[in-house]
């Protein structure tokens, strides 16, 4: 049986990035609390994601060409 992977989502990669963000900045917190502010950041994109369907992620993932899912 031969099954082919297909190529990640945008919304795949808004979660990877997103978790990705909230985990490095937690990091860098450690040595400098400035970078609490990313994560509220990234948090607050998120939450106005949810409400709006607009997320600048997923405006630069579509014009880089990668797959709506």
């Amino acid at each position: 049986m031969t099954s082919r992977k297909q190529p990640w989502t945008r919304h795949q990669w808004t979660r990877l990035v997103a978790g990705g963000m909230v985990l490095t900045s937690l990091s860098l917190s450690l040595t400098n609390s400035n970078w609490l502010w990313l994560t509220a950041f990234v948090g607050l994109n998120l939450l106005q994601s949810a409400f709006t369907n607009w997320c600048p992620l997923i405006v630069l993932l579509k014009k880089l060409g990668v797959r709506e899912g």
